[in-house]
């Protein structure tokens, strides 16, 4: 049988956890860790998402702040209220929303937020820090990949990772992640030549490429440990999942796999961001 690594029950044990850390917090200092969320324009996926987290917020006892930006705003008024949540001590925590609008500059509005609050691993320092193996809060997707694996007892050392995938928020930080944990990592993307004939040397197979059911279930050899990082509509992810059967050796579901542990990642990261900051 393969073995369903179960994203959905790993995060509600992690967010027991976090509950009696955050008691501990509120005990001590008098003050509830917060999590202030930015979200620009009215994409209906991202405001999803951005109630997902404020609500994972509450059933730990923390708090969150929910500012909405409109669709028109520009990267100097985002980067001026990004400031203000820097300077602010009683934020913890800051997530921007992406996508953002196409007039905004991203990667300068992620850049400008205060590396010991970047709990959703986003900042290019952040980044350099966790590939050069010094302390960051790991971009969250990834780093809840990892989390999973680990609490399942998937060995890593030695394996040969095939991450489909390069973006700098996902593909890139999970390569190094594996990397760091020995395994041997090989980067595919829309520039790859004879994917499938990569993938099917893969010990572990992580899709990261944002096209629904892209990666095709006749391209995995038997026995990989298949970890699918996509969310489409109609409940797929980016690999071809249904016709693996059990001759995988593990497999994340969709959704209820990589999902849940991305927000128990942020959740987590933002309370050890409250935890620093109380010494």
């Amino acid at each position: 049988m393969s073995l369903l690594l179960d994203g959905k029950a790993l995060s509600l044990k992690i967010e027991a956890d976090l509950a009696a850390r955050v008691a501990v917090i509120k005990e001590k200092s008098g003050r509830t860790p917060i999590l202030a969320t930015i979200l620009v324009g009215g994409d209906p996926a991202s405001a999803t998402y951005v109630t997902m987290k404020g609500k994972a917020c509450q059933r730990v006892g923390m708090d969150s702040i929910r500012l909405e930006l409109p669709e028109a705003t520009t990267t100097e008024e985002l980067l001026a209220e990004i400031a203000k949540l820097n300077a602010n001590p009683d934020v913890h925590g800051i997530l921007l929303q992406h996508p953002v609008p196409h007039q905004i500059d991203e990667r300068a509005c992620f850049d400008a937020i205060a590396l010991e609050k970047d709990v959703d691993g986003v900042t290019c320092l952040g980044f350099g820090r966790m590939a050069m193996g010094e302390r960051a809060y790991g971009s969250a997707t990834p780093a809840g990949i990892m989390t999973l694996l680990r609490h399942y007892g998937v060995e890593l050392a030695g394996k040969h990772a095939v991450v489909v995938g390069r973006s700098a928020i996902l593909g890139k930080p999970m390569a190094l992640m594996l990397l760091g944990a020995d395994c041997t990592v090989t980067v595919c993307h829309s520039k790859t030549r004879d994917l499938a004939a990569l993938v099917k040397q893969a010990d572990i197979v992580v899709g990261a490429v944002g096209r629904p059911e892209f990666i095709q279930a006749d391209w995995i050899k038997d026995g990989a440990v298949v970890v699918d990082a996509g969310y489409h509509p109609g409940g797929v992810g980016d690999i071809q999942l249904k016709p693996l059967g059990d001759r995988v050796a593990a497999w994340t579901p969709v959704p209820g796999g990589v999902g849940p542990m991305t927000i128990a990642t942020l959740i987590t990261q933002s309370v050890e961001a409250a935890e620093r900051q109380l010494g």
